[in-house]
């Protein structure tokens, strides 16, 4: 893998750190300004993914960027906001990373026609 396809992969990570921001936005937003900053993180976030499956499968993209979030949304909530930590959550959100991070292995990024 080249250091254009690893450009695309941060786009998926940065797209993921984004999606943790305004799934717990949505939550906790409590004034203009909160709200006004998990709409940006909304449009940030689905640009960024957007612009990743340029070179990389969509449905790839899409499965890790929502691994990402998912997997960072209910971490945040224990560690932040006090959300009862359970070892079933913790076991399934490794289960969850290992599934995310076996796709990624796996796929063929797109060549410049957009072709596997």
């Amino acid at each position: 893998m080249d250091r254009k396809m690893n450009f695309y992969w941060l786009l998926v990570l940065v797209a993921g750190a984004f999606e943790i921001g305004w799934v717990i936005g949505l939550k906790h937003s409590y004034n203009v300004l909160t709200w006004f900053a998990t709409v940006v993180a909304i449009f940030v976030s689905m640009y960024l993914l957007v612009l990743s499956t340029r070179k990389l499968p969509t449905g790839t993209a899409y499965a890790v960027f929502t691994g990402i979030g998912t997997s960072g949304t209910v971490l945040f909530e224990m560690l932040v906001f006090g959300e009862p930590f359970r070892l079933a959550k913790l076991l399934l959100i490794i289960l969850l990373i290992c599934g995310v991070a076996g796709l990624k292995l796996v796929t063929k990024e797109k060549d410049e026609q957009g072709v596997h």
